[in-house]
């Protein structure tokens, strides 16, 4: 049987820990102690095939790309194919690593929603990676699944989240014994259309919004709760925790602010109490 691994090769919010500007104590941690995170992306690689996906286009996609290609013997390979979630900062910038500044790469498929599909080529700098055929765009659309292999099919999954430039996806990823659910952003599980139980229950890992921790975290940022587009982790536990004993349920996406940053803290600790999973960067789930 052809082995599948998604490699989880990303596990912060848009701007990474460190943060810019920023000097917390994770950030310092981050900065002094080498646990720093890329911004949320995984790598789905067939070594047998010597083929590999990516998903989400991050600013640190160059560190990214290098990590995969020397740990399954993939130099020099690019990428077969790039799926984009959505149009905010931490999830399409790496783009510009394909132009003629840097690997000049010739017709990379990029998949992605059609308002990101069009901003994208109407906007510079990235529709002159269009018209110069390092990228080549194509449209996706919910639940419209697509068979990167014999061995792995993705499928779309529309969210909803602050779509001010495009659409959102989350995905499914199937491998031939495993079927992986990945939403690293929504704004709320109440604004589905969908229960996020029904859902979960499905898959046999998932990988979800973890960006902050509780409501208090973010009320000690002086930000007010409403305002913030993400569901909590203490909710998303209350909600799945009859389903954690048998589904491998991972956090990802995190912000600086978030205290599971620190895997000896409380709130770590409290997180795999609940036989829940805080993902890392590197970590590697067969499929």
């Amino acid at each position: 049987m052809n082995e599948v691994i998604v490699n989880i090769i990303g596990t912060a919010q848009d701007a990474g820990v460190p943060h810019p500007n920023c000097f917390c104590q994770n950030c310092i941690n981050a900065i002094h102690n080498g646990t720093r995170r890329f911004a949320a992306s995984l790598a789905i690689i067939e070594p047998d095939r010597k083929q590999w996906h990516l998903i989400d286009a991050t600013p640190d996609m160059r560190e990214q790309m290098a990590d995969i290609q020397m740990k399954y013997r993939l130099q020099g390979q690019i990428m077969n194919s790039i799926w984009l979630t959505h149009a905010h900062i931490g999830h399409y910038p790496g783009l510009m690593f394909l132009g003629r500044e840097a690997i000049g790469a010739q017709g990379i498929p990029v998949f992605c929603g059609n308002n990101m599909k069009q901003m994208l080529e109407a906007n510079a700098p990235w529709s002159q990676l269009v018209e110069l055929n390092n990228i080549q765009l194509n449209s996706i659309g919910h639940e419209q699944q697509e068979q990167l292999s014999p061995s792995v099919r993705i499928t779309p999954i529309e969210v909803p989240h602050r779509n001010e430039l495009s659409e959102t996806f989350g995905f499914w990823i199937e491998g031939p014994t495993r079927k992986l659910l990945y939403i690293p952003d929504i704004d709320r599980w109440d604004e589905w259309d969908r229960d996020i139980y029904d859902v979960a229950k499905k898959a046999d890992i998932c990988l979800l919004d973890g960006t902050f921790h509780s409501i208090e975290e973010i009320e000690q940022m002086g930000r007010n709760y409403k305002e913030i587009p993400h569901p909590v982790m203490t909710e998303t536990m209350d909600r799945l925790q009859d389903l954690a004993e048998h589904t491998e349920i991972y956090f990802t996406h995190f912000n600086h602010t978030n205290p599971v940053n620190d895997q000896a803290s409380a709130f770590a600790q409290l997180v795999q109490n609940r036989a829940f999973y805080i993902a890392e960067d590197g970590m590697e789930l067969k499929l």
